[in-house]
């Protein structure tokens, strides 16, 4: 069984879809769905898909290039939606040097009111990374300091000296399909350096279909099998030492 630890059920992308799209996942054996909240109003529309599927959990965040769309109240509700049932995580948060959509000491503002929440509440963080790696380890360790941090790197795409930094602070590291691709090699030795009780599977579906199904739009969770696959083919696994891996590895940071 694999577990999706990031996807995003909420986009449009699968509306009048998300019933076939959860029973797929089943089908593939994917046995639990994180779905990952970006804005205040995608967090609870991530809540109210959990309480309608069985295998669909909820994290609750505002991603970092959305944080300068805020409106007034939208942190308070995010405080607010972290306390409900099969709430499992507080992200998707992070920071962004690629878009320039949010100021920069702003997302570093709201990444900040991200680690402080999920250490209220004992939640492990939903980390978005690109193009500021750096910053982003340089932000958790000035947090560690005063508490450890805990949670994981989402569809990671750095290199094997930033994944041991991230490593080092606690965090899992995740990888969804670009791992797959013809040309990341050197993700591919990344993937195969990380500890065994470290590593993650996701797809960030709608995004990032992993090969043989690159084409395939929207992708979904089901398609997390072809990035497990590979992950295994990686590190010299059975697939089914790969799933098991991975999918204890999520059930421990994320409590399911």
């Amino acid at each position: 069984m694999w577990i999706d630890t990031h996807l995003h059920l909420d986009e449009e992308q699968f509306d009048g879809a998300r019933e076939a799209v959860v029973q797929r996942a089943a089908d593939a054996g994917v046995s639990s769905l994180i779905a990952v909240g970006t804005t205040a109003d995608s967090s609870k529309t991530c809540i109210e898909l959990a309480g309608q599927f069985a295998s669909v959990f909820a994290a609750v965040g505002i991603q970092p290039n959305y944080c300068g769309e805020t409106k007034p109240d939208d942190w308070e509700q995010i405080v607010q939606l972290a306390g409900q049932a099969k709430v499992v995580a507080i992200g998707e948060t992070g920071l962004d040097a690629y878009w320039d959509h949010t100021p920069f000491e702003m997302q570093q503002d709201y990444f900040g009111r991200h680690i402080e929440l999920s250490r209220q509440l004992d939640l492990p963080l939903v980390i978005h990374m690109r193009d500021c790696g750096p910053a982003i380890v340089d932000q958790l360790k000035d947090a560690s300091r005063q508490a450890p941090v805990r949670g994981v790197m989402h569809s990671f795409t750095g290199d094997l000296e930033l994944a041991w930094q991230c490593l080092d602070l606690g965090l899992y590291i995740s990888f969804a399909g670009m791992v797959t691709y013809k040309k990341s090699n050197d993700l591919r030795e990344v993937a195969k350096a990380i500890p065994n009780d470290r590593i993650l599977v996701e797809t960030d579906s709608p995004y990032l279909s992993p090969h043989p199904k690159r084409g395939v739009r929207p992708n979904e969770p089901a398609l997390v099998v072809h990035t497990g696959e590979c992950l295994a083919e990686v590190r010299g696994l059975a697939i089914e030492e790969m799933a098991a891996q991975t999918t204890s590895n999520a059930k421990q940071l994320f409590g399911l």
